[in-house]
């Protein structure tokens, strides 16, 4: 062969490794997207108790949060084709047992593993970007195409899942990733060389547990609130283990000498606000891709297939402002730039909850748009910012902060704002609803709501009965809406002070 076929076969072998890392990282979004369209349909099908529906989204963000920090040093010692490949067949089988999952219980069993695999395969996919390409501007082209994957990927998923779920059933939404998971496997085959990085400190196996520990305390805490109410003993239990969990976990990370996380990077208040920044984003806007597609169908009325053409806006606003971040670079500060995207997802949150509660949709899907373009800001920046304000020899510990930070802020903010939502249909229905409604039970009835299947305890499914509790139902989740605004207009003000503190002097 000549040198420059040669050159070309190269080329052709890393573009394709490329593809399938960039689509093995794309998996999280097609996942997530495509169970958010998919969960009215889930919870009728299977008879969803209050909190169980928002188990089917919990549950993977869980797993999947806990999991980033350590499947990375695991990828690096045991070999990232290995964990890769190890990844896909796990999700390939925890779709498959999902899709079949004749229960609710056994569907979030399903959807716990699905979350383990995810991160299985996004750390080693990331990392096999990273081994394979090295120049500054072959990296550079490598990760346009990667962000260029993801970003297809943010758009069409939703599109993509309505359609599947509206023609062939919500269980197709998760056996679509069975024939993907087998492609990517046989592109890492072929093209992907293996990879380690024998340096990499042990596995903390006491701090994974107690901050897994930590988050479904708090989630089953959140979550609990809406099924039994705030003082109920499932609530206080979750909560307590949730905070006990958290003080555990920070004595362990202190006193060992192999941390999952070094703690000093917290005396640092620029660092702290960056964190936080990253956070905040994720539960007020990031998280929208998750609520957005149960509420335009049980709070709109939408069929699934409109629901994901009904989320571009959203999606596509995603896709173009990292591009105007980038543009407002070289003129804004880093505080500012974050600043402004967390007021702009206030203001998008505001809009959003006006036009929930008036009914005005041009209104709801303008805040749609605005909450997406300062996720849009909010996306890129919030890495950087990370990066920015900590030296570079802890730049591994900073990135893995930054991705536990951006999905423990959908898992909380999730459970979060659905708590917010079960108060606000509970205060409706006691106090006016069924003047309104035709119901056999008003507490059943709210009970319905909050289970994300508002129609089940209707004795009357006429047109008007049906309209009134679309109303109702988007009525209430518009304090979820303005919960979510309040978080981000106060995050906005926080992390612009602490973003302007001088830097700590360098021991």
């Amino acid at each position: 062969m000549k040198p420059e076929a040669t050159i070309r076969a190269a080329d052709r072998r890393a573009l394709f490794l490329l593809l399938a890392a960039s689509t093995g990282c794309a998996m999280s979004l097609i996942d997530t997207n495509v169970v958010a369209v998919a969960v009215p349909a889930i919870a009728r099908d299977l008879g969803a108790g209050a909190g169980d529906a928002q188990w089917i989204i919990s549950a993977f963000f869980l797993t999947f949060s806990a999991s980033l920090l350590p499947v990375g040093a695991i990828a690096d010692r045991q070999g990232r084709r290995r964990t890769f490949l190890s990844g896909l067949a796990a999700l390939a089988v925890a779709s498959l047992v999902c899709g079949l999952a004749p229960t609710m219980l056994w569907l979030q069993f399903g959807r716990g593993i699905q979350g383990v695999a995810t991160a299985f395969v996004l750390a080693p996919a990331l990392a096999v970007i990273g081994h394979r390409f090295h120049g500054e501007a072959e990296r550079n082209r490598a990760w346009a195409i990667w962000g260029g994957v993801m970003g297809v990927t943010m758009v069409s998923a939703p599109v993509v899942g309505g359609l599947v779920v509206e023609a062939f059933g919500w269980r197709w939404g998760f056996f679509l990733n069975i024939p993907i998971c087998i492609v990517l496997a046989g592109a890492v085959i072929a093209y992907a060389d293996e990879s380690r990085d024998n340096s990499r400190g042990r596995i903390d196996p006491p701090g994974i547990l107690l901050f897994a520990t930590s988050m479904f305390g708090l989630t089953w805490g959140l979550i609990s609130v809406q099924a039994q109410g705030l003082g109920s003993a499932g609530t206080l239990a979750g909560f307590a283990v949730g905070v006990v969990a958290m003080c555990g976990f920070i004595v362990v990370e202190r006193i060992q000498d192999h941390a999952m996380l070094d703690l000093g990077l917290f005396r640092n208040a620029r660092f702290i606000g960056a964190v936080w920044a990253m956070f905040a984003y994720a539960a007020t806007a990031q998280v929208m891709a998750s609520l957005l597609p149960i509420f335009l169908q049980n709070g709109g009325g939408l069929s699934a297939a409109t629901t994901g053409f009904a989320m571009l806006p959203f999606a596509l606003a995603m896709l173009i402002f990292p591009y105007v971040g980038a543009r407002l670079g070289p003129h804004l500060s880093s505080p500012a730039i974050l600043a402004l995207g967390l007021a702009t997802v206030a203001v998008g949150n505001t809009a959003a909850g006006w036009g929930a509660w008036s009914g005005v949709w041009p209104l709801l899907l303008s805040g749609m748009f605005v909450i997406g373009s300062g996720a849009g800001l909010l996306n890129g920046e919030t890495q950087k910012a990370i990066m920015m304000t900590i030296p570079r020899d802890q730049a591994g510990v900073a990135s893995g902060v930054s991705t536990t930070a951006r999905f423990s802020g959908i898992l909380i903010g999730f459970a979060a704002l659905n708590a917010v939502f079960a108060f606000g249909i509970r205060i409706r229905f006691a106090s006016d609803a069924c003047t309104s409604v035709t119901c056999p039970d008003q507490g059943e009835l709210a009970e319905a709501f909050i289970a994300g299947d508002p129609y089940a305890a209707l004795a009357d499914r006429s047109e008007s009965v049906i309209s009134s509790v679309q109303q109702y139902y988007a009525m209430a989740f518009s304090t979820s809406f303005l919960a979510a605004a309040l978080v981000a207009a106060s995050s906005a003000a926080l992390v612009w002070w602490l973003l302007r503190r001088p830097p700590p002097e360098r021991r």
